[in-house]
């Protein structure tokens, strides 16, 4: 397999950087909402990809046996779907022991009401009801986002537009650092507004592990349509000769990410007019996601055979961003007069 590229002296273009919580087998949200873009951007930009290993403790801490084994089918997953150790650098968050040492000292200069107010804070301790999340790691959790951002003084944030709020934390974190210490050892990061299609879970809710509702990456054709077949349609088609009603069918937004205009437009009116039933409908999606996923399969069932090979370029690329956060942390260090 392909080893890293080593750290370039002269940046060119911008540095960008995202993670991913392995807490479970990656799925076609995840895939459509973050991992399709990370493939474009790596041609692009100068690109940090990791696993967030310790952001999964800040929710699942009382449970974590089965971080490993998802952090090896994550980095599975990302090679077989184009991510490329020749293009960007991969590493695991809790490799680099700087994402905790700066996190620390970030802690000591950042306001509690800082924490407080961002939005997700609430609206996932009113999600996940099923844990105690009054925990310092949980509220914390921006704070140590900020530090595996700006360890690497990455300028630009893949996120959607419900993230930026923690994008502009770290700006705000950065500039009250630069300004205590009176020196620019941190670059300010921007948002990098990404369009994020529609993919509802099987049951028109969002798609989601903990909804039981997933077509994971890692799935078979054969268990893709075992799943699609029988999934819900338009409530208003109860008999075939129904019209039905294309934009509330979750088979319908799978036909805009895996169909070509001309079979959207035949699926959309032969709904409409009840030229087609779901059946017929569902059997052309699946030829479209046949087509898209069987050779990212083939490729999957390739790369799962060398797990050791998959840990190998995680453990290159952690060299490499050790190199460049250890960089940073000599002037963090400085700045806080640790240096002696």
């Amino acid at each position: 397999m392909n080893k890293p590229k080593e750290p370039s002296n002269h940046r060119t273009i911008e540095r960008v950087l995202s993670g991913m919580r392995p807490t479970g087998r990656l799925h076609l949200g995840n895939y459509h909402g973050a991992l399709q873009n990370w493939v474009k951007l790596q041609n692009d930009y100068e690109c940090l990809f990791f696993v967030a290993d310790w952001h999964c403790l800040t929710t699942d801490y009382a449970d974590p046996k089965d971080i490993r084994g998802n952090a090896e089918n994550m980095l599975i997953d990302w090679l077989a779907c184009g991510l490329d150790p020749k293009k960007c650098t991969f590493f695991v968050q809790s490799w680099l022991k700087v994402h905790a040492e700066l996190h620390l000292l970030l802690s000591m200069m950042t306001p509690l009401s800082w924490l407080e107010r961002v939005p997700s804070y609430k609206e996932i301790r009113q999600q996940l009801t099923d844990r105690d999340l009054s925990t310092y790691g949980f509220l914390g959790y921006p704070m140590l986002m900020t530090a595996d951002i700006i360890a690497y003084n990455a300028n630009r944030v893949p996120v959607g537009e419900d993230q930026v709020a923690h994008i502009e934390l770290s700006r705000e974190v950065v500039r009250r650092f630069n300004f205590l210490y009176k020196k620019e050892v941190f670059v300010e990061p921007k948002p990098l507004l990404t369009q994020t299609p529609k993919v509802p879970g099987l049951d028109g809710r969002k798609m989601s592990k903990s909804y039981n509702n997933c077509i994971y990456i890692y799935d078979t054709k054969e268990e893709v349509r075992k799943k699609i077949m029988p999934a819900i349609t338009d409530p208003a088609r109860k008999r075939r000769e129904d019209p039905g009603h294309p934009e509330v069918c979750i088979i319908h937004d799978y036909h805009k990410l895996y169909s070509s205009a001309e079979v959207c437009a035949w699926c959309e009116d032969g709904c409409r007019t009840a030229k087609i039933g779901c059946v017929d409908c569902k059997k052309k999606l699946l030829e479209g996601m046949d087509a898209f996923w069987d050779p990212i399969r083939e490729k999957r069932a390739e790369i799962a055979k060398h797990p050791e090979q998959v840990w190998e370029i995680a453990k290159s690329g952690s060299e490499v961003a050790k190199i460049l956060a250890e960089t940073t942390m000599e002037k963090v260090r400085e700045v806080m007069h640790l240096k002696y």
